[in-house]
């Protein structure tokens, strides 16, 4: 039996890419294939002169529930041709690289990688179903994607450390509320919205929005390098922590994790 490919992909004759995550029984988890499938494509469509706009959204009403830890296996990963740590460096590599404009369109689920991921978009458009969170802190871990800068620059550093240090849920009018989405829509109607708005922006250069987004760019670069510096060094640290062997525990036991054991008495 084949195996459905963990990305799929459609370009419209506006030059619109379409790029759907594919793990719907799995509300879109990232497993390594699903990483590198989506580096290979946004990479793939950095090159394309058909492709002025991305629109990432996922399969089965769902955008992605983030690392998928059923595939955690705990073996050494094998050495990669492309020199990379694995398939999530390979593509957090592509996602910023990607130099034309990338729209996310996201409901139901966005979780740890699915919600960072949608951060980095230029653009998100959310639906009424949504169910964001960033889950670090009580998955005893930190964040990644840059989202450490990511979400600063985009909600201010206020309501960036509420939502990081609370790691509360997030619906659509929470997202609209803080900014982390520039419109919401009805789940029925959100992805049409979001590659009509696609096409509006995909009639104009693409020299011309490439260049606008390297303009907009260009005083977050250092930033995004020094938060994803920072993000990978706290997380070997993390990764593995009692912490986060509680968390991940208590996540397949159904039960809420006990951090308190760890403290230290005075």
């Amino acid at each position: 039996m084949t195996e459905e490919p963990r990305v799929l992909t459609d370009l419209d004759e506006e030059g619109v890419l379409q790029i759907t995550l594919n793990r719907p029984l799995r509300k879109n988890a990232f497993d390594e294939m699903q990483w590198d499938a989506l580096a290979q494509t946004l990479d793939s469509a950095r090159e394309d002169a058909q492709v002025a706009v991305a629109v990432l959204t996922g399969a089965g009403g769902n955008f992605s529930s983030g690392a998928d830890l059923s595939s955690f296996s705990g073996d050494p990963a094998p050495a990669r041709a492309d020199g990379k740590p694995s398939g999530f460096f390979a593509c957090v590599d592509a996602v910023f690289a990607f130099d034309k404009p990338l729209l996310a369109s996201v409901q139901g689920i966005a979780v740890g990688g699915g919600c960072t991921l949608a951060v980095a978009a230029d653009i998100v458009y959310v639906g009424k179903s949504l169910r964001m969170r960033l889950p670090f802190a009580n998955l005893g871990l930190v964040p990644e994607i840059a989202s450490s800068y990511t979400l600063q620059s985009t909600i201010g550093r206020q309501r960036a450390n509420e939502l990081m240090f609370t790691a509360e849920w997030i619906d659509a009018e929470r997202a609209l509320e803080v900014g982390l989405a520039a419109r919401a829509f009805p789940d029925d109607q959100l992805l049409a919205a979001t590659r009509d708005k696609a096409r509006e922006i995909a009639q104009w250069p693409i020299s011309a929005l490439v260049g606008i987004k390297r303009t907009l760019q260009v005083a977050h670069q250092a930033g995004i390098a020094a938060a994803r510096e920072a993000e990978d060094k706290e997380m070997m640290l993390r990764a593995g922590s009692p912490e986060n062997i509680e968390a991940v525990v208590a996540f397949m036991e159904k039960r809420t994790p006990d951090f308190k054991q760890f403290r230290k008495k005075s």
